[in-house]
């Protein structure tokens, strides 16, 4: 599974209010219109910035905060298929992998907004286009890669008729 498209940075500890902030979160369940306001709090018209496809990189403890589920579906929603970091905060990992969100921990100092880059999720590689780089990543376990490349558990759930993987 390789995914291609341009990163956007963020920093250390970017926590679940500033990926969707709380005064959204329990105005509409249309995570449509949620995905509209994701990152606004950091970064003023995050979502007019963004296309289809591209990443959010970040540094280490990405999505700390809070256990809603809101936090990495507006991510999948607004059409950013993984969220590249350092490292994620426990709940968070758990919550966008059960989404269908995939989530790769690497080095991303050598990732900068605007670069475009390529991931291959199954060989645990991030390819930096832009500066002619190769990054080593994680690579998901093969149960979770089943649940992401379903769309998430309950479509692994609804396609597999039970939860064997």
């Amino acid at each position: 599974m390789i995914l291609k498209g341009n990163a956007h940075k963020f920093g250390d500890d970017i926590n679940t209010d500033y990926i969707i902030s709380g005064k959204y979160k329990f105005k509409t369940l249309d995570m449509n219109e949620l995905s509209t306001h994701l990152m606004e709090d950091i970064a003023p018209d995050f979502y007019k910035k963004i296309k289809k496809g591209d990443f959010i990189v970040a540094g280490k403890n990405f999505g700390c905060g809070s256990s809603r589920e809101q936090a990495p579906l507006v991510i999948k929603y607004a059409g950013i298929p993984a969220v590249i970091a350092r490292s994620f905060a426990r709940i968070f990992f758990r919550n966008g992998i059960n989404v269908g969100l995939v989530l790769v921990e690497a080095e991303t100092d050598g990732i900068e907004t605007g670069d475009e880059i390529e991931v291959d999720i199954e060989k645990g590689e991030i390819r930096n286009i832009t500066k002619g780089s190769v990054i080593k990543s994680s690579v998901l376990p093969d149960f979770m890669l089943k649940i992401v490349k379903a769309g998430g558990v309950v479509n692994y759930i609804k396609e597999n008729k039970r939860f064997k993987l």
